[in-house]
């Protein structure tokens, strides 16, 4: 019976990171590395992360800057920020490729907003279906006859409780980024 508790907590816990994940890739007005994680760089044909060929480091609150290991891989590097779906220009300058991040327009801001919302409630049902699959491991162990239905209700309750304090993280990751993104 703790094995079904903790197996929902973990799986709670999974839901919430891999929200943070999706979150994290919202681009707000500031420069981040990690908004370039999912580029990839042909490097001597291979599809190679972006980070595994070049340092990546904020230059100010709206620039990246990115030094390549390998000069020649400057002009590939740039290519691949310009086909990627973010919609950036880079500028090289000698051996380091500057990113300039354009400030957000307030449409783009509210649109962003409405993907970060219905990334939340995706979040939300992912925690309530793990709440599903442990009220019903209880609900099954009760017909076997392997547990009370005292156990049952109890063992409900806490998944119930850890159901709402998961849903209320959720709630204040997407404050926190709410915030972060309408804030100019």
């Amino acid at each position: 019976m703790h094995k079904i508790t903790k197996d929902a907590e973990i799986r709670m816990q999974k839901s919430i990171e891999a929200f943070k994940h999706e979150i994290s890739k919202l681009r707000t007005g500031r420069a981040h590395p990690s908004l370039l994680d999912h580029v990839r760089v042909d490097y001597y044909g291979t599809e190679t992360p972006l980070s595994q060929v070049a340092n990546i480091t904020i230059g100010d609150a709206r620039t990246l800057m990115i030094s390549p290991w390998e000069k020649r891989m400057t002009p590939v590097i740039e290519k691949a920020i310009m086909a990627s779906d973010l919609g950036l220009n880079p500028a090289t300058s000698g051996d380091v490729i500057r990113v300039p991040l354009p400030a957000l327009t307030e449409q783009r801001r509210k649109d962003l907003i409405k993907v970060l919302k219905s990334e939340a409630e995706a979040a939300r049902v992912s925690i309530r279906n793990v709440r599903r699959d442990a009220n019903n491991a209880f609900k099954d162990l009760l017909k076997s006859k392997e547990m009370t239905e005292d156990d049952e209700r109890r063992l409900v309750d806490v998944v119930q409780k850890l159901t709402d304090k998961n849903i209320v993280e959720v709630d204040k990751l997407l404050a926190v980024k709410e915030t972060d993104l309408m804030a100019i």
